[in-house]
């Protein structure tokens, strides 16, 4: 079934089987893997791929890394070639509802407190559509990349293309070793961690030394790409980090404690998606979100469980 006509170059229409091809390298990052989840062989999927991107006139996936990433048009392209797969498997197969799944991003922490509510109350009011948490190590959790549908995320975000929506906000703490002096005691200033180095993580991290006054930074930095990292770096003992509150509860470690920072300022949470169409769901999950965070505020012990 033809999806459209050529684009006045002769050449024959676009078929779903393209738009099929496309969201499988989409979703997989690899030509060879999207391949071998359509049952095709690599080569027919270049080729598929190359034929849309022909008839779009537009660069849908950039090859010059080895992990395939799309480009801005094809961020783009996915949620309409998405709901155009969607809208033709419905009308093929009425009698059965079809709800792709919502991917949700997060580079650490998802919805602190709130996540396992999110998740619980969710499955329950629209079973149909499966929401997908996915750790992402980027500063956008795969948002910009089309990885995901929408993402939650800390601190500033100006990256452009994004829409973006404040939860709530939560008070920083410092993350130290655990049996270092820093360790017990009942509260810490960023001055307190200047005396000696500090674990920051470049990739998907919000803190940066311009935390700190000019004047009272930090001798010196560590630099990791990933959470899992960070807290190892912070437990041998290389340096003291800042986070968001949720991270003490999210990322428990044996070999680093978290304590309450005095004069840090506090940490945004936000519910980002990109400009423009997208998964149907968005709107509910947005909705849901806020009223987990109402219910919490009129109930505390309402955050943690349901």
């Amino acid at each position: 079934m033809s999806t459209g006509q050529s684009a006045g170059n002769g050449g024959r229409g676009i078929e779903v089987r393209h738009l099929r091809a496309f969201l499988a390298i989409a979703d997989e990052g690899s030509v060879t893997r999207a391949a071998d989840r359509l049952r095709v062989t690599q080569p027919v999927v270049s080729r598929t791929l190359a034929a849309l991107e022909r008839h779009l006139g537009v660069r849908l996936v950039d090859r010059s890394t080895h992990h395939l990433a799309l480009t801005p048009e094809g961020v783009a392209f996915r949620d309409r070639a998405a709901d155009a797969v969607g809208a033709f498997d419905a009308a093929l197969d009425p009698g059965r509802t079809r709800h792709r799944p919502l991917r949700l991003g997060h580079a650490w922490s998802a919805f602190g407190p709130y996540t396992t509510p999110l998740l619980r109350t969710w499955q329950e009011r629209h079973p149909g559509t499966p929401l997908e948490l996915l750790r992402i190590d980027d500063r956008t959790a795969g948002l910009t990349r089309g990885e995901v549908d929408a993402a939650l995320l800390r601190g500033p975000v100006d990256t452009p293309g994004l829409v973006t929506e404040v939860l709530f906000t939560e008070d920083r703490v410092a993350a130290v070793a655990a049996d270092g002096t820093l360790a017990a005691r009942p509260s810490l200033s960023l001055a307190d961690l200047a005396g000696g180095a500090v674990v920051l993580n470049t990739v998907s991290g919000t803190t940066t030394l311009d935390l700190w006054p000019p004047q009272d930074r930090p001798a010196a930095s560590v630099t990791v790409a990933n959470t899992d990292d960070w807290l190892t770096a912070i437990a041998a003992g290389r340096g003291s980090g800042v986070s968001g509150a949720s991270t003490a509860g999210m990322h428990p470690h044996a070999g680093v404690a978290y304590v309450p920072l005095d004069d840090a300022p506090p940490l945004p949470v936000l519910l980002a998606r990109r400009d423009g169409p997208g998964h149907p769901a968005l709107p509910r999950l947005g909705a849901l979100a806020r009223e987990i965070i109402a219910r919490h505020a009129q109930d505390p012990a309402s955050g943690t469980s349901r």
